[in-house]
């Protein structure tokens, strides 16, 4: 399987059988080398409604005919812009033919706004743990320290972790840290920084600091083979 960081939260996987994009936000990513007209994705998975996050997923989903895994009111909104959908919530799992998908909590808010400025609630946040072929990895999504994240890496062989570290909108550097040590993820990569002024930090020296498993700064576009 080969995974990539695409900035901000972006990542794709390639499996043999599928390609995945988790919270494909390209359009208005100035750090993103994709390209949302000619990307291709089987499957799109979503953390959450906003709009740094859903990105251009309506039209990447359109184009590709892809599934849409969302937590439930997310994935009923999208569902009514005529995506092909799955709902989900916190704590349930499903087995799909690309893989496992679990949605795990995250403390942070979730609303997606229209063009015309009218924000739609789309429910709960999550972080997503996805399993395939034995391996597991894991994007937290946005969301501050929480002690479940403990609980999560000690019922959990999690291989690749996704932890934000930009502060302001999510825990910061200090607290993705202790993150990283629940989590006990044999790699962890730092995410949802640098994109805006707000949330500017040093992915390097984020890395350095990992000391449960190997901290792990991925370039744009850079290839994980996992």
């Amino acid at each position: 399987m080969e995974i990539s960081y695409h900035g901000h939260s972006v990542v794709k996987m390639k499996t043999d059988t599928h390609t995945i994009l988790i919270d494909p936000f390209i359009t208005g990513n100035e750090l993103c080398d994709l390209n949302p007209d000619t990307v291709e994705a089987d499957v799109i998975l979503l953390t959450h409604g906003h709009n740094d996050h859903v990105g251009d997923t309506v039209e990447i989903a359109k184009r590709n005919d892809a599934l849409v895994v969302a937590l439930n009111e997310l994935a009923v909104y999208l569902g009514s812009k005529g995506l092909k959908t799955h709902p989900m919530n916190i704590g349930g799992k499903y087995d799909f033919d690309f893989g496992r998908v679990k949605y795990t909590h995250a403390f942070h808010g979730s609303s997606y706004e229209e063009e015309d400025g009218t924000f739609v609630y789309t429910g709960m946040p999550g972080g997503i743990l996805l399993t395939i072929d034995d391996k597991t990895i894991y994007h937290v999504g946005d969301t501050s320290l929480f002690s479940d994240l403990k609980m999560i890496g000690e019922m959990n062989n999690i291989d690749l972790a996704f932890v934000p570290i930009g502060d302001n909108f999510t825990m910061g550097p200090e607290d993705a840290l202790i993150a990283a040590d629940w989590i006990n993820a044999k790699i962890v990569v730092p995410v949802h920084y640098n994109t805006f002024p707000v949330i500017k930090q040093d992915p390097d020296d984020f890395a350095a600091k990992v000391k449960t498993g190997e901290g792990k700064a991925m370039k744009v576009g850079e290839v994980l083979k996992l």
